[in-house]
């Protein structure tokens, strides 16, 4: 599990009850208890009570990820296939889905946990990375 700092930037994994499979950018604003929670402020989302102000939470340190490496836009990395894993920018977060098709400039993305499948432009979209022992993987290669 990786360590994180104060300010440094990362993404944390929702394991809320229809938010599964979202990921979300933040900040990390102080670690707590031996590194095992951290506080965050979210990039995009904000508190309910006054929406002017970001979200602070306190989350689990296995929540918590490094943001994935920046993709640099060429013909090669806005290609995607079928049934490729892919995150797709939506709703303030990254949400998990599977490449199902294509339509003019646009790729369908089939999200399992909630059975929708929505249109996306390549903008929206990037190739799905996991964190796994201080290396990103694709289905193919390793970060």
């Amino acid at each position: 599990m990786a360590m994180f700092f104060k300010g440094d930037k990362v993404e944390v994994c929702s394991k809320e009850e229809g938010f599964l499979g979202s990921y979300y950018q933040a900040k990390i604003l102080s670690p707590l208890n031996n590194n095992t929670l951290y506080r965050v402020q979210y990039k995009n989302l904000v508190e309910e009570e006054d929406q002017t102000r970001p979200l602070v939470e306190i989350v689990s340190a296995d929540e918590v990820r490094p943001v994935p490496p920046p993709v640099t836009f060429t013909k090669a990395t806005q290609v995607f296939h079928y049934l490729d894993s892919v995150d797709a920018f939506d709703n303030d977060g990254w949400w998990v889905g599977k490449i199902t098709g294509r339509q003019g400039s646009k790729y369908w993305v089939y999200f399992g946990t909630t059975r929708d499948e929505i249109a996306y432009p390549v903008s929206r979209l990037r190739h799905h990375l996991e964190w796994r022992d201080g290396h990103w993987i694709t289905s193919n290669n390793t970060f």
